[in-house]
């Protein structure tokens, strides 16, 4: 949530109140951006996943629509996750993304092919940042994972944790312990729980 409304480590932003129609309108003296789309896949997805673009060419302000092709290449119905980052991280808070596929799971029957739209703009501030100001190229990465179930009952990326902070560009960072594991800690050591 935190790294989804503030841009962080590359994690664009979402949902953030910057829809607002004059804030989607194309500065036509700007310089054009190429963004280049990429696509992977852990190796225990037996899927292929492709941009259907190499790249788009847009304006600060200007909406885009790519697609992204996904097709379940298994005899059984597979859910996956999609997880994200664009680079530079610099521009990570400027890119907004309007509808995502990888806003949910998603659900492919046994041999299914789909199409999954993405619609974003690169938000125009950036032109007022100066770290910005020579970017002309940015790469939006995807990473789709096998989903199952944790302790909650929630679905997550069935991968190592260091695979998953990997796709989201936080790999060069420390980490705290996930909530569920300080609180496993606690249950299993009583008396260091009650010294803090």
């Amino acid at each position: 949530m935190f790294c989804a409304a503030t841009g962080f480590a590359g994690t664009p932003n979402v949902g953030t109140g910057r829809f607002e129609p004059e804030r989607l309108v194309p500065v036509e003296n700007a310089g054009r951006i190429k963004v280049h789309f990429n696509a992977d896949r852990s190796e225990q997805l037996p899927w292929t996943f492709t941009p259907q673009q190499k790249f788009v060419t847009v304006l600060p302000g200007e909406t885009s629509l790519a697609f992204y092709t996904a097709k379940n290449n298994s005899d059984k119905d597979i859910i996956g996750i999609a997880t994200y980052n664009v680079t530079p991280d610099r521009i990570a808070p400027y890119f907004s993304k309007v509808e995502c596929f990888c806003f949910e799971e998603q659900r492919l029957l046994a041999g299914e092919e789909v199409d999954m739209p993405l619609l974003f703009f690169i938000d125009k501030d950036i032109l007022d940042d100066p770290a910005c100001r020579n970017v002309e190229d940015v790469v939006l990465s995807y990473t789709f994972f096998r989903a199952r179930r944790n302790d909650q009952g929630q679905l997550e990326p069935d991968a190592a944790e260091d695979v998953v902070q990997n796709s989201l560009g936080f790999g060069g960072y420390e980490h705290a312990p996930k909530a569920e594991t300080r609180t496993l800690a606690k249950q299993s050591n009583p008396a260091s729980s009650s010294t803090s």
